[in-house]
């Protein structure tokens, strides 16, 4: 199992908690070293090249990949999972009864026909944004996008936000996703270099361009939430496979490990043999000031 080298756990700063409740999201430039953006990058282009194969998972009409369940498709990327720069955030903002229970691989090549209009914003959590009755709703999960291809440029099918959306429940926009209409007043396309990272609140409003450039667009998404909310990612096969032997206890309860016996559960009453609660109690990370982070 893929094990990369990173820095000591630290949390995110006060600066940074503030401009993500502002803007509902962060770009973090450099996570990822040169090393680490091979293996995924390697790997993500492995699958896209065997989706296209006969009998493979197939791409889309546009040629592209849009696979659910990272982790089990490519165990490869185990090292997201919990990757200390990017995973602070996750913690940070979350607390320590999280798992991963929606993640995917993108892969984008150059579209040569213009696409017809359709509207593609949204936040994510589906019918969590019709069922759920407060005004703001809450935020429920978060997501790191890890970028592993050059969208220092827009139009290369970048990430589009609107900031400061995700405390707004609904969009203005057409009668039906297929009638011509203008973005959002306001729409940011994110540029990003391989390596960067962007963290953003599910409710932010946003939308993925499309890529018109010959650059190809390469990425990796995990969403994180806590463990009494049920997963999407299909991971339920994992601890009867060779690989989850090569994964330390704080990717095993991402991947929705729980009940081994000494207490843990997903509902977090005994943060003592939870594997994160324990990590971040190791580095006296735990912040009493941070209601996620009180045991």
């Amino acid at each position: 199992m893929t094990q990369v080298e990173a820095p000591v756990w630290a949390p995110m700063t006060d600066d940074e908690r503030v401009q993500f409740d502002r803007d509902g999201f962060l770009v973090v430039r450099g996570v990822l070293s040169d090393s680490e953006i091979e293996i995924a990058r390697t790997a993500i282009l492995g699958a896209f090249e065997r989706a296209g194969r006969p009998g493979g998972h197939g791409l889309t009409g546009t040629g592209s990949l849009h696979q659910l369940s990272a982790v089990t498709t490519l165990p490869e990327l185990a090292f997201l999972l919990d990757h200390p720069i990017a995973f602070k955030y996750i913690w940070s903002l979350l607390g320590w009864n999280v798992h991963v229970y929606h993640s995917h691989i993108d892969v984008h090549p150059q579209i040569h026909e213009k696409q017809k209009d359709w509207w593609h914003w949204h936040q994510d959590g589906g019918r969590q944004n019709r069922e759920l009755e407060t005004d703001p709703r809450p935020a429920m999960s978060v997501k790191l996008a890890y970028w592993l291809s050059d969208v220092s440029e827009t139009g290369r099918g970048n990430f589009t936000v609107l900031p400061g959306s995700h405390k707004t429940n609904w969009l203005p926009g057409p009668p039906s996703r297929g009638v011509p209409w203008p973005p959002p007043e306001g729409a940011l396309q994110i540029t990003a270099s391989p390596g960067d990272l962007v963290v953003f609140d599910r409710r932010l409003w946003h939308a993925r361009s499309d890529n018109y450039s010959p650059v190809t667009r390469v990425g990796a998404f995990f969403g994180y939430t806590w463990r009494w909310i049920a997963g999407r990612d299909d991971v339920a096969g994992l601890p009867g496979r060779p690989e989850w032997s090569g994964f330390n206890p704080v990717q095993r309860q991402l991947l929705g490990g729980a009940g081994d016996g000494s207490g843990d559960h997903a509902w977090g009453h005994y943060p003592e043999t939870t594997p994160l609660y324990g990590a971040l109690k190791e580095r006296g990370l735990l912040d009493s000031s941070i209601p996620a982070l009180i045991p």
